[in-house]
């Protein structure tokens, strides 16, 4: 069944049949240890009333034509409801940079918190030795895109960035570099290394590429179907209970003009009846050519038009034709509607029996789907909505969903000032070096203000923190976050280390961008009595203070307010 070439045959003159074709292939049938039940092509046609014109004749293919990506907007109508397998969503987060001050105090913060941490750098010998022999380790270089490989990044649901170009003082500055260690100003600094636009954007454009099939858009990921200027087809095949002696019939087609606002649509359609103990019909997609990853998200939403009965959705996560499903029924209403499928209340379902000891639901696994209209419910359970005759479901799209509490999925440690250099009428004297010196240092803070750009338009769930002057100072001291990138002062690594992690679990941190610096000021140093450190912090409560699309860019074109 595997190899066989689907197509759905347009209605011509002569016929008033649309036929799915299994190319190349004699029977279909479902396999079982005992023996194959069969049903010949013939059997796999939908008799129409008459010929129409605009079912359109679509042959499926291994590629997909995917345009610019629209979603779908309004409320959900339709929630799949009791969770039967629960899996743990926390998934791996990925640190880069994880050998500089803020990135390895990232990965010891995630350790200690007992979170799954994987970290990418560039030299090995020196990860090891700073953050031990036992550390998930991939060797890359975000600015060489040829050494991202894909496979580096399975299992990776969220990013902790703290690459940065490397800044180092020319002579004259302490032999220990305790100065610059320090934050405090140092005369006659340089680029050690890697441009600023290789680091900052073309690394940056290079590292938001590889991650955002893993770690999932706000705006979902089309898995079948049209949304908006957006389509992408799959490989839908009818599967009907003439495999089990029935005479139930359907078919898929492409309607032209039944989608929502006349738009272009899928319909999922047929005939079923109870005749020769039957009751079922089905479409199912052909074995993906590779595992569709949806393990980013938190389930499937199908945007179709209801007609008040229940139908299940079957998702299967094996190449083997006969195998165990992952099943949920849903409840239509008439008309468009989104329903939501969250993959935690799949249930495992072989012939419609619960299978207990199946093996956990594993979204980066899926293999196939499989649309039905049944009599039957499982476990001896009776669809309360059947009724036998005809039956019609459009379905204009099928697309992974991030559930509605959103938590962001890429945090970037970027620097304050990257909005200084070119915002008029500022004083420069007044400035960090950095700002005072963009030019001199190959435009460090223009280039990670496009970086910046680059994941905010990328449709990651996000959150870009901007820290003052780092120092080697503890954490501990009381905090002022602000945003629209006015404020100077410094911070401790150790402190940015733990608002990253902090923000991951943030609802109110996603899609923020914001400074931070300590209360303390320069000429005072902070100390901690490790006897009696200060309680860690609720970030949240900083977080909830932040206000969407404030970046510091909107005072480029107007004065800015004195610091």
């Amino acid at each position: 069944m595997d190899s066989c070439y689907f197509a759905v045959t347009k209605p011509s003159s002569s016929s008033s049949s649309a036929i799915l074709n299994f190319q190349g292939v004699s029977s279909v049938g479902v396999r079982s240890s005992q023996k194959s039940l069969r049903a010949a092509p013939s059997q796999l046609c939908w008799p129409l009333s008459r010929p129409n014109k605009k079912y359109q004749n679509f042959v499926y293919r291994r590629t997909s034509q995917n345009l610019s990506f629209k979603t779908f907007k309004g409320p959900i109508l339709a929630e799949a409801g009791k969770q039967v397998n629960s899996m743990d969503s926390s998934g791996i987060t990925l640190v880069t940079g994880a050998t500089g001050g803020v990135g390895r105090r990232v990965v010891d913060v995630l350790r200690n918190k007992r979170l799954p941490v994987r970290i990418l750098v560039r030299n090995e010998e020196k990860a090891r030795r700073m953050l031990g022999a036992d550390v998930d380790l991939v060797v890359g270089d975000v600015t060489k895109s040829s050494t991202l490989l894909p496979e580096y990044f399975k299992g990776v649901t969220s990013v902790i960035n703290a690459v940065s170009v490397i800044v180092g003082p020319k002579e004259g500055d302490t032999p220990d570099r305790a100065k610059y260690s320090q934050g405090i100003k140092f005369f006659e600094p340089e680029i050690k290394g890697d441009s600023p636009e290789m680091v900052e954007y073309i690394g940056m454009k290079n590292l938001i590429n590889v991650v955002k099939e893993n770690v999932g858009l706000c705006t979902g990921k089309l898995v079948f179907g049209y949304e908006g200027n957006s389509f992408k087809e799959l490989p839908w095949g009818a599967l009907d209970d003439v495999v089990m002696g029935g005479v139930s019939q359907s078919t898929f087609q492409i309607d032209l003009t039944g989608g929502e606002n006349g738009g272009p649509t899928g319909l999922f359609k047929g005939v079923v009846t109870t005749a020769n103990n039957g009751g079922f019909a089905s479409i199912r997609t052909k074995n993906f050519f590779e595992p569709e990853n949806l393990s980013a998200y938190d389930g499937l939403e199908l945007r179709l038009k209801g007609d008040g009965r229940r139908y299940k959705l079957i998702v299967r996560i094996s190449r083997d034709w006969d195998a165990v499903g992952y099943t949920l029924s849903f409840d239509s209403v008439e008309g468009w509607q989104s329903v939501r499928l969250p993959f935690s209340s799949l249930r495992p379902i072989f012939r419609a029996r619960t299978v207990l000891d199946a093996p956990p639901f594993d979204p980066s696994q899926i293999m196939s789907l499989q649309l039905m209209f049944s009599k039957f419910e499982s476990d001896g359970k009776l669809n309360p909505t059947f009724k036998e005759g005809p039956f019609e479901l459009p379905v204009s799209c099928i697309r992974a969903y991030l559930k509605d509490t959103i938590t962001p999925r890429f945090i970037h440690v970027s620097s304050a000032g990257v909005t200084r250099p070119e915002r008029p009428g500022i004083d420069l004297s007044k400035q960090p070096p950095a700002v005072r010196l963009n030019k001199e240092l190959g435009f460090i803070l223009t280039f990670k203000l496009k970086g910046e750009d680059e994941i905010r338009e990328s449709g990651i769930p996000y959150t870009i923190i901007r820290p003052c002057a780092l120092t080697e100072e503890p954490a501990g001291a009381d905090l002022i976050f602000d945003q629209g990138d006015n404020i100077t002062g410094k911070i401790s690594r150790e402190e940015v280390a733990r608002i990253c992690v902090a923000a991951l679990k943030s609802p109110y941190a996603c899609d923020k961008t914001f400074e931070v610096k300590s209360v303390i000021p320069f000429s005072e140093p902070f100390t901690v009595d490790p006897e009696n450190p200060p309680p860690e912090k609720d970030y949240n409560e900083y977080f909830k203070t932040l206000k969407d699309g404030i970046t510091g860019k909107e005072s480029l074109e107007k004065t800015p307010i004195p610091v």
